[in-house]
């Protein structure tokens, strides 16, 4: 039996406690744990949660979080802000945890990579061992990175990876793969209800300016009339999923039944070149910039497109927004951002 069709038998199998627990707690206002709470993905869950009438903890060490992000939740009473690392033990009372804490674009994860593999791996270990005692839901943001420079096209769950354990992308890859591995013995040895998703390259507005990513790189750089930076030839593909399909997704997951533990693939199965994107990026701006090459960098995946065949039968999800309208969404956020910006150093 094949993995989907594995999946498929466990959701038949989901005993009476699932429908138990969908009517107690998806309808009534949960306890909620937001780890990486003022993050790019982070904020925007908050918000949904918060509109969905739950009790929000947002937990952030801001090392690449933003205030910005939340600051205009904080005027809700059920939004709450805990400064606070991961990696060090933790004590709440919830009902459930989403685990998106840990850097996510090369440039931030690399720029201390023993603490980017303690966030993974002490990080879950701390959360994990928090569900366990409350009995908490838990949920892990992984990541497509767990493929590696992938042999198989597209992805799918059942795939092992093609991951060098030493490189220099290794602390965010392996520290992913080894928080999965965690989640599942928590699952098997303690009972805790999991939930894991894989993410792939997700963009939109609170992105940093200077995260490093692709989409934001090309739009800071169109919209400030420098060269569009493409590594390698450009011949490299990935897949562009918006933020508000993501999160979707994400809460989806959170309530599907105790079953359906994953790994999920989240994201847009449209498949872009990066020079595809550097293309539309210049359209949509009306930008003057050139394009320029500079050498790809070590364990860059040269392929990257979701499967998503088990979200769409399990969590009957798909994503809604084509990449040209994500992308106008994604630069008018920038545009104002850095307008803001300009007009902070005009005043000092």
């Amino acid at each position: 039996m094949n993995y989907l069709g594995k999946i498929r038998a466990r959701s038949a199998q989901a005993s009476a406690r699932d429908a138990s627990y969908s009517s107690r707690k998806s309808c009534a206002p949960k306890r909620v744990l937001v780890t990486g709470g003022a993050g790019f993905l982070g904020s925007h869950l908050c918000e949904t949660l918060l509109a969905a009438g739950h009790q929000v903890i947002c937990l952030d060490n801001f090392s690449t979080g933003m205030r910005r992000n939340i600051a205009h939740l904080k005027r809700v009473d059920r939004f709450n802000v805990v400064a606070h690392d991961i990696v060090h033990p933790l004590d709440l009372e919830v009902d459930e945890i989403y685990n998106l804490a840990c850097p996510a674009s090369p440039p931030h994860y690399q720029a201390d990579p023993v603490h980017t593999t303690k966030t993974c791996v002490l990080g879950s270990l701390n959360l994990l061992e928090l569900a366990a005692r409350t009995g908490a839901r838990i949920l892990q943001a992984s990541t497509s990175e767990v493929y590696g420079d992938p042999s198989v096209h597209p992805q799918v769950e059942s795939y092992w990876g093609n991951v060098n354990s030493f490189g220099p992308r290794a602390c965010y890859d392996e520290g992913k793969r080894c928080a999965e591995t965690l989640f599942f013995d928590f699952h098997n040895t303690h009972g805790v209800e999991i939930k894991i998703i894989r993410i792939f390259n997700t963009y939109g507005p609170r992105m940093r300016p200077d995260d490093g990513r692709v989409v934001s790189n090309f739009i800071v750089q169109a919209l400030t009339g420098q060269d569009i930076t493409i590594y390698g030839d450009g011949s490299q593909t990935r897949s562009f999923c918006f933020v508000d399909d993501l999160i979707g997704g994400i809460v989806r997951m959170m309530a599907s039944p105790s079953s359906l533990t994953g790994p999920v693939n989240l994201g847009n199965p449209g498949e872009f070149t990066i020079r595809e994107l550097a293309e539309q990026v210049i359209g949509l701006t009306g930008s003057r910039s050139q394009i320029i090459h500079l050498p790809l960098p070590v364990d860059d995946p040269r392929q990257r497109r979701p499967d998503i065949s088990l979200a769409m039968q399990e969590l009957d999800w798909r994503p809604k927004m084509d990449l040209s309208s994500g992308l106008r969404q994604t630069i008018d956020y920038f545009d104002g951002l850095l307008t803001r910006s300009a007009r902070e150093l005009e005043a000092v």
